[in-house]
């Protein structure tokens, strides 16, 4: 499992200094959430990847609304995989950071209050100086950008800090703004079988078509799911093998 998500983060990072890998949950259809949270799109070979995922990342990257919908209080890796990063010299746990320009969600919130690693926030010179200074108290602020985060300028000081694997799980907005930077270098779709409907966005969301090709890595089909991973650096080939892997997500 974990070596199918392997990457070498300084052959294949560049843009920033760091490598983004982006995970998401999608329907057949498109959909990118099921009453509002993308978790109902999931099963639990879902949730086995996104720990995957996350044991590889030095930094897991998320926006403001995702937190608020899907509740990251404590997040963090499993037992199996907190021990395979220790095994290799890191910190059981990743640390996460949220994207915020308004700072609405204060030092209580169980983003900041129940964090297993102390958590980054990213946001602008515009947030209000007052909560920046509260919420320095619990996480590390990196202000990027005057009006909007400037997600560049932010990725650039995350690798500075050390933290060049950068793991985003969105939401939609998120992954369009990141796209539109140009920063994203790898994109892995937990594809659920349904039709959902409805007025339910897709996972990339923003003001203007940015197009950015990708090549196919691969496509795992588990019990329900099927994981597809996408990579700007795949070489070229006839594409990806769709193989039956039973736990590997």
């Amino acid at each position: 499992m974990h070596a199918a998500y392997a990457v070498d983060v300084v052959d294949s990072g560049g843009r920033q200094g760091t490598f983004c890998r982006v995970n998401m949950v999608s329907s057949l259809d498109g959909a990118a959430t099921l009453a509002g949270r993308s978790g109902g799109l999931g099963d639990p070979e879902d949730q086995r990847l996104m720990s995957v995922l996350r044991s590889h990342a030095d930094v897991v990257v998320v926006g403001a609304a995702t937190v608020r919908a899907e509740g990251y209080g404590g997040a963090a890796v499993v037992a199996e995989d907190a021990a395979w990063r220790v095994a290799r010299g890191r910190a059981p746990q990743p640390r996460f950071a949220i994207v915020s320009t308004g700072l609405g969600l204060g030092p209580e919130h169980p983003f900041f209050a129940e964090a297993r690693e102390r958590p980054l926030v990213l946001t602008s010179r515009s947030a209000s100086a007052e909560r920046r200074a509260a919420l320095a108290e619990v996480a590390d602020v990196i202000v990027a950008g005057d009006d909007r985060v400037d997600l560049r300028a932010a990725f650039a000081e995350l690798a500075r800090r050390g933290l060049r694997s950068v793991l985003s799980e969105g939401g939609p907005r998120l992954l369009g703004e990141l796209a539109a930077a140009d920063l994203v270098d790898e994109l892995c779709v937990s594809i659920g079988p349904l039709l959902v409907g409805g007025d339910a966005g897709r996972i990339a969301a923003s003001g203007q078509e940015a197009p950015r090709a990708l090549r196919f890595v691969h496509a795992i089909r588990g019990e329900r799911m099927l994981f597809v991973r996408s990579s700007r650096d795949a070489p070229a080939g006839d594409g990806p093998a769709l193989t039956r892997s039973r736990g590997a997500a």
